[in-house]
């Protein structure tokens, strides 16, 4: 079950929205020398400029338009925080623009009708209409998503302190949302979080455990105030991890380099440990560390022969792909494929030439160098077919040149939100550790860190709090 979950990221977008208070691109095309401040910005801008006017929500991707995202919301609401510090705009937009997404949020229909309603039991649904932010189709009820949304709440929460209405507002109902989540809902008869519910058909059976980006859900979960989860259930998660070698890398594996990064981007694992990481002698950050450079490593091995592969291109992770089709490459049968979980552990390869650069965007803090390289290379070596308005768009395939128009290979057109958030929100960590320093105030991260058994280091120091 541990790959289930990013089967589930299909991704896609919302109309963009005129934004004043951040500066215009002038020009895609001609290029445009790499800089951190640049892939900020326009990574940026796709959150500002395309958030719905009207309730807030990030779309899941564009320019395509088919809905918007509740993670992608969350990532969001945290890329107001960077775009405030970074000057893309000013503090009273970002405040006023997050407490119109919170309030949003708060007053959408919940309840356990299959249409017409947005969540139940404080749940949201994966993907929501773009014209009422109603359920889309007959998506999930959605675990992860609801808990990526609510990193980005709790990152509201405690970056806007100041006093006064609006800010004192967006606090309120960031912890209003917070706490009508009932986490326990959930629990199957594992005594684990089910990935979903549909009211047509009860829970799903895949279950949140072992090793993957749900590591900030269960720790939300025990930081809940008024519905939380047993902090034994910690056990639970990490029974299943995969401890095992690869490419010279021991650490605990799981292939797409997304599930390294999206706990990352709100928590600082760096000298704080759980009982599980207490017996390796080291930490989950140090952990994606070994995950990112295996993930390099194999790509520059390239067993697979695809064009391109080499110490500054490589990042597989779960995103788009050029096409479903079986040809013949190297002497082998080649599975190409559209949106998937591509990547590279002990246990599961998925790897079908696509380069996605939000595997080396998200991993910025852990292996900068070696990440930084390989997006500077990407920028300016592929420009403008895989850099434009919004900085980089979801993957590449240089391999891929069976259809009219991939002569030179296959150039995604779409940007994902799910795969901007981690570029700008850990660029951002690494720049300035900004988002870890802000959820190091929240006392439910805080709480739910202790409850799953985390200790030492920033973790023993007292924070103070306005709520």
């Amino acid at each position: 079950m541990r790959l289930t979950a990013i089967l589930c990221l299909l991704s896609c977008l919302l109309l963009p929205v005129a934004c004043k208070e951040a500066k215009p691109i002038t020009s895609t095309t001609a290029p445009v020398p790499f800089s951190e401040d640049e892939l900020q910005r326009r990574t940026f801008l796709y959150f500002w400029e395309l958030a719905d006017t009207v309730y807030g929500q990030i779309p899941d991707r564009w320019p395509a338009l088919t809905f918007s995202s509740i993670a992608a919301t969350g990532f969001g609401l945290t890329s107001y925080i960077v775009g405030v510090e970074r000057g893309f705009v000013t503090r009273s937009a970002a405040a006023a623009r997050t407490l119109k997404t919170l309030r949003a949020l708060w007053s959408l229909p919940q309840g356990p009708q299959p249409s017409g309603v947005s969540g139940y039991q404080g749940f949201f649904y994966h993907f929501l209409n773009l014209d009422d932010a109603r359920r889309f189709k007959q998506v999930e009820l959605s675990t992860i998503d609801t808990g990526l949304l609510m990193a980005g709440v709790l990152s509201a929460q405690s970056y806007f302190d100041a006093d006064n209405p609006v800010e004192a507002e967006v606090r309120q109902v960031a912890d209003q949302l917070f706490r009508r989540v009932n986490w326990p809902w959930f629990l199957n008869k594992n005594g684990l979080l089910s990935m979903g519910w549909h009211p047509e058909t009860g829970f799903l059976e895949a279950q949140w455990d072992g090793y993957n980006e749900a590591m900030i859900l269960y720790i939300l979960a025990f930081g809940s105030p008024t519905h939380p989860l047993p902090a034994d259930l910690w056990q639970g998660w990490t029974k299943p991890y995969l401890w095992a070698e690869f490419q010279g890398q021991q650490m605990v594996n799981f292939a797409p380099l997304f599930g390294h990064q999206y706990s990352h981007m709100y928590i600082d694992f760096r000298g704080i440990r759980d009982a599980y990481m207490q017996e390796k002698d080291m930490d989950y950050f140090e952990n994606s560390r070994r995950a990112t450079l295996a993930n390099r490593a194999y790509c520059i091995q390239n067993p697979g022969g695809f064009k391109g592969y080499g110490p500054n291109l490589w990042g597989l992770t779960a995103c788009d792909g050029p096409a479903y089709l079986e040809r013949e490459y190297n002497g082998k049968f080649v599975h190409f494929q559209e949106y998937s979980a591509r990547g590279a552990a002990a246990d599961y390869i998925r790897d079908d030439g696509t380069i996605a650069p939000t595997a080396a965007g998200g991993s910025v803090p852990f292996a900068p160098k070696e990440c930084l390289d390989a997006l500077k290379f990407m920028w300016e070596t592929y420009y403008p077919d895989l850099v434009g308005q919004y900085g980089f768009k979801d993957a590449f395939n240089l391999t891929f040149t069976f259809k009219p128009g991939t002569e030179r290979g296959w150039f995604d057109t779409d940007y994902l939100g799910i795969d901007q958030g981690p570029i700008l929100i850990q660029m951002e960590n690494y720049r300035s550790e900004l988002i870890w320093k802000v959820m190091k105030k929240n006392p439910y991260i805080r709480i739910g860190l202790r409850k799953a058994g985390f200790q030492g280091g920033w973790l023993e120091e007292k924070h103070h709090s306005n709520h």
